[in-house]
């Protein structure tokens, strides 16, 4: 059973968080379940810690943390919170829509 196009793309994500606390381990806990759960072996995460960097919050317009973005595949979707009520998060990333997408 060959997988469609649609399900071979590889997912950009990028978290944004605020140094090793608590809800930012959380944060990322929580995505990474969720990805291999619904996207194995076909996506990329990308941490950004603003604490570090904080120059890029306001350059990549993040207003509250922990933040996720999904830049692939397109539109661009937003997630606040630390991931952690699964329905919505799976709303929210338009990953329940795929989990309902057939197989070839």
């Amino acid at each position: 059973m060959a997988a469609n196009n649609n399900d071979e793309r590889v997912w950009t994500l990028r978290l944004y968080i605020a140094g090793d606390s608590p809800k930012s381990r959380t944060a990322l806990k929580n995505l990474e379940a969720l990805c291999e759960k619904h996207l194995a072996g076909r996506y990329r995460i990308d941490v950004v810690d603003l604490v570090k960097s904080p120059e890029l919050a306001k350059a990549h317009q993040i207003l509250a943390i922990p933040t996720l973005i999904r830049e692939v595949p397109e539109p661009i979707k937003r997630v606040i919170g630390d991931l952690s009520d699964e329905s919505k998060a799976l709303l929210s990333l338009d990953l329940d829509a795929l989990d309902a997408m057939p197989l070839d």
